[in-house]
């Protein structure tokens, strides 16, 4: 008797290769329409109990969404997961068909979890934020050359930076637009920017990249986004905790949401002073602040509560409803 089929689709800018863990040779067909209309039409009757790709960085949207569509589980797992998966089975070698293959496997030994899609406004909240930190990036890239430029060229480069900052100013109105015009996402907005250091990046960041702020305990927050220490212990060996993995753009603008915050949120600044004066590295303290303002992001979007000093300067791993502090 066969056992669940997974299927694995490697993704690249010109191909999508499909492999499944049954014996069936793997399949390719162009990364275009007609191409993922007809990948679509033949896992249909494959019947896979679930379709396994990885993030691409936006290239495998098109496929998960038309998936999405016609019904068929989908889940998209971390690449560093499936590579160190490959590495595991001794498959050195990489490519798309072999890739695919992997892929499949590390489906059928893992069982990732199904996800549903996200809306259609989440999508468009998520790709705006991503062009703003593209525009962001770009600005940071001119204002570095701007500082050794030859007068001829520095004038070239301002004019650029006038464009760039128009681009963010106008992206900042039509993310802030999109988040008036959702009463969820207005009234998550106005919590999570009651907290001092939370601003307009990490709210954004937040409601287009952390969908599961609010709806996952302490732990599982944490070590979604890549602040949980993790253990690195084996017999009598017991290594230092070290945060890793989780959602590294997100993980970015937590970090300089914290390091704000440990100058004006009197929660945090106390916090981080406490651990510096206990001897901590400044950025072991810095990303210890991260994890206790994510957890209390956390506990206000589940509760519905505001900023409350008073109350989130409790321990982080509280659990009274009242307690913006609790997750």
């Amino acid at each position: 008797m066969q056992g669940p089929v997974y299927a694995g689709i490697d993704v690249s800018q010109e191909w999508l290769d499909v492999a499944l863990t049954s014996t069936a040779p793997v399949k390719r067909w162009a990364n275009d329409e007609s191409g993922i209309a007809a990948t679509v039409t033949w896992l249909k009757e494959q019947q896979p109990t679930l379709v396994v790709l990885e993030a691409t960085g936006g290239l495998e949207v098109p496929v998960v969404a038309a998936l999405a569509c016609d019904g068929i589980p989908t889940a998209v797992v971390n690449p560093r997961q499936v590579r160190d998966f490959a590495k595991a089975l001794g498959k050195l070698a990489k490519t798309d068909r072999i890739d695919a293959q992997v892929i499949a496997r590390f489906g059928l030994a893992v069982t990732p979890a199904a996800k549903a899609l996200p809306d259609e406004q989440t999508q468009e909240l998520k790709a705006l934020v991503a062009r703003r930190r593209q525009v962001l990036d770009m600005r940071t890239a001119e204002l570095n050359r701007r500082h050794k430029a030859l007068p001829v060229v520095r004038r070239r480069i301002e004019r650029v930076l006038a464009v760039l900052e128009a681009e963010v100013a106008d992206l900042d109105k039509e993310l802030q637009d999109r988040l008036k015009a959702s009463p969820l996402w207005r009234e998550q907005e106005e919590l999570l920017q009651s907290v001092p250091g939370v601003g307009k990046a990490l709210t954004f960041t937040l409601l287009a990249g952390l969908p599961e702020l609010g709806s996952l305990n302490r732990k599982q927050i944490s070590t979604l986004v890549g602040v949980a220490p993790l253990n690195r212990d084996s017999g009598a060996f017991r290594g230092k905790r070290r945060v890793w993995g989780g959602r590294a753009s997100l993980r970015a603008t937590l970090y300089m949401a914290a390091l704000v915050a440990t100058r004006c949120n009197p929660v945090i600044r106390s916090f981080y002073q406490r651990l510096l004066a206990a001897g901590k590295a400044k950025k072991v303290a810095l990303t210890a602040c991260m994890h206790k303002l994510l957890i209390i992001l956390n506990a206000m979007v589940k509760y519905h509560t505001r900023w409350d000093p008073s109350l989130a300067g409790g321990r982080a791993g509280a659990t009274s409803r009242t307690a913006p502090g609790a997750a």
